[in-house]
C-alpha cells in the first residue's frame, strides 16, 4: 500500500515532520510518500493563501495517479481542494481536519480546536459545520502562533501551545483536544502527557484512516458529484491542467 502525504504548503522542513509522524503510526508494509507541491505559499493563514496552494497540490495529485498511489491524504488544517482532490484521484482523499474532527468526536464527548492564528477560526468552524461536527466541537481557540514559527529551533511554539490547551480544558468543557495545524503533529504525545487526555493530530488521524479505507477497497466514488471533472479547455498560467478525454 502506497500512501501520499501532501502538505500543500512549500516548506519541506515541515513536510519531512509531517512525513516522519505518517511513518510513525503507519502499519507494516505502507509506503509513506511525503511531499510538498512544487509551487505554492512557504504557510498557509489565509483564504488567500489556501486559493494558491490549491494548483500544487492537484499536481501532486495527478502525479499520484500516474505512479499508483493508493490514497492520500491533505496535511493542511483548512483541508484546501478537498473535493478537487476527491474528482481526480481513484483512491481515497482525506482531510486532516476531516479525519481529526471525527475520531475525536468518537472517544469524547465535547472537543476544542487548538489552531495558530485567529484569523483561521472562522474556516474550522465552517469545516466543522459542514463535517457535521458542530455539535461536537466546544470552542476554536488560536495561539496567535506563525505557522512557519513551529520550525523555529528555540521557539516557544511548544509552550503556548500547551498552555492554550490548558485553557480549552479549563473553560470549554471539553475532554480531548484536535491539533489545528499539521506543523503541530510532532507535540501530540507531549501534549497527552502534561494535560492526560486524548489529543488527536490529523496527520496521523488521517494516515490510519486512509489505510483502513484502501484495506477495505473503498475507492473515492466516480458517480456524481465527484466523477472526473468534464475536459475542457484551460487556458494561461494554468494550460498544463488541461485534462484529456
Amino acid at each position: 500500500m502506497r500512501i501520499k502525504i501532501i502538505n500543500p504548503n512549500t516548506t519541506w522542513s515541515m513536510t519531512e515532520k509531517i512525513g516522519a509522524c505518517a511513518r510513525a503510526v503507519a502499519q507494516a508494509g505502507t509506503e509513506i510518500v511525503a511531499v510538498s507541491p512544487a509551487m505554492g505559499p512557504v504557510s498557509i493563514e489565509s483564504h488567500y493563501d489556501e486559493a494558491l496552494a490549491v494548483p500544487g497540490l492537484l499536481q501532486e495529485i495527478a502525479a499520484g495517479e500516474r505512479d499508483g498511489i493508493d490514497g492520500y491524504v491533505i496535511a493542511c488544517f483548512g483541508d484546501p481542494g478537498l473535493k478537487a482532490a476527491r474528482e481526480l484521484a481513484h483512491g481515497p482523499v482525506v482531510g486532516i481536519a476531516e479525519a481529526a474532527m471525527h475520531l475525536a468526536s468518537m472517544i469524547g464527548s465535547r472537543f476544542s480546536v487548538v489552531t495558530t492564528l485567529g484569523r483561521t477560526i472562522g474556516q474550522a468552524w465552517h469545516l466543522a459545520e459542514i463535517y457535521g461536527m458542530e455539535r461536537f466541537c466546544a470552542n476554536v481557540r488560536a495561539c496567535e502562533l506563525p505557522v512557519l514559527e513551529l520550525e523555529e529551533p528555540g521557539s516557544r511554539a511548544r509552550e503556548r501551545i500547551v498552555d492554550e490547551c490548558r485553557r480549552a480544558l479549563e473553560e470549554d468543557g471539553t475532554d480531548c483536544i484536535v491539533l489545528g495545524c499539521a506543523g503541530m503533529t510532532d507535540l501530540c504525545e507531549h501534549i497527552e502527557g502534561v494535560l492526560g487526555v486524548p489529543v488527536i493530530d490529523g496527520v496521523a488521524a488521517g494516515t490510519k484512516l486512509v489505510e483502513s479505507l484502501v484495506a477495505l477497497k473503498l475507492r473515492t466514488s466516480k458517480r456524481g458529484e465527484l466523477a472526473k471533472p468534464l475536459p475542457k479547455p484551460v487556458i494561461g498560467a494554468l494550460e498544463s491542467f488541461t485534462l484529456s478525454r
